[in-house]
């Protein structure tokens, strides 16, 4: 194949979800709910921690980088997906490929690094409170977002760059509703051993880092709590995790499911519905979780309601 063959590329077309034709008004339906739910839950907690002097804490911080994240890859993602249901041929521009894998590796590497992030300064509340307003600081605060947010920027530059400027035979049919690093990766005519390697190095130190700091501040957490004689303030103590918990319990058991299957059992349509639950079930959980499981969120809201309707009256 010459030159100009593989460097006509200039759209893919996207096999999306399904390709069966009853389902896709009732998909368009439920996704439709599923993301706008979404949005309206990550932007309200973006707002309310924001507003809310109640939530002006270091914990808090995080939760709403979190749900800027949420909103991030979740949207990255959605709204295409969503236009693909209602049209004939379902196509993205070449650049607009590339543009949503990087944002999609940038915020979903975001993620894990911020839910251990949450996972420390629960650690340091609970083990260390005296520390606490010392230790998780503003200034470290913001380090402790940075550094996760530069770290996955750089990751997804370099992802993205390898992928694409490598050489696709002509073949532009994805096996996925967005473009997904490993079905971009069958279309490239040029060797992808070194961009399967990159990916499956940094995938495995993301996962495996991210996770272990987690596991490492919940079994400080624990021995923490074992040693108190009230049975109310452990429960109380453990409490405060809860949330966090289940996020964490939520995503990672998603990931280890698609990562860990036996291959003799992997497939691309495994792949979309484990991709559509971390991409837009867990974006649309999280802010859910948070606000049923958290009585500061709750009441922060009821007083807002309060005002509100004070307003309106």
């Amino acid at each position: 194949m010459n030159k100009q063959n593989l460097t006509a590329l200039t759209e893919f077309i996207l096999m999306g979800i399904t390709d069966r034709l009853e389902l896709q008004a009732p998909f368009f339906g439920l996704f439709l709910i599923i993301y706008t739910v979404s949005v309206v839950g990550n932007l309200g907690v973006i707002i309310l921690t924001n507003i809310h002097s109640r939530l002006q804490t270091p914990m808090y911080f995080f939760l709403r980088h979190l749900a800027f994240i949420d909103l991030g890859y979740s949207t990255a993602v959605g709204p295409k997906m969503l236009v693909n249901f209602v049209t004939n041929q379902n196509t993205i521009p070449y650049n607009w490929c590339a543009r949503q894998l990087s944002v999609f590796i940038l915020f979903i590497i975001s993620e894990l690094f911020i839910l251990s992030t949450m996972a420390y300064d629960r650690y340091v509340a609970i083990c260390n409170p005296l520390l606490y307003t010392i230790a998780m600081s503003q200034r470290v605060c913001w380090v402790l977002v940075i550094i996760p947010y530069v770290y996955s920027a750089f990751l997804s530059v370099i992802v993205t760059e390898k992928i694409f400027t490598s050489s696709f035979c002509g073949h532009n049919v994805i096996r996925h509703f967005y473009c997904d690093s490993l079905s971009l990766l069958t279309l490239l005519c040029s060797s992808s051993h070194d961009i399967e390697l990159i990916i499956l190095i940094f995938s495995a130190f993301n996962l495996a880092s991210s996770l272990l700091i987690v596991l490492v501040s919940y079994i400080l957490i624990l021995m923490a709590i074992l040693r108190m004689n009230s049975v109310e303030g452990r429960h109380k103590t453990f409490s405060t995790c809860g949330s966090h918990l289940t996020v964490v319990l939520v995503l990672y058991t998603t990931l280890f499911f698609m990562y860990l299957q036996p291959q003799t059992n992997h497939s691309f349509d495994t792949d979309k519905f484990a991709s559509v639950f971390y991409t837009l079930i867990i974006s649309m959980l999280n802010p859910m979780i948070y606000s049923l499981r958290n009585k500061e969120v709750k009441c922060a809201l009821h007083r807002i309601w309060k005002k509100w309707h004070k307003l309106l009256i």
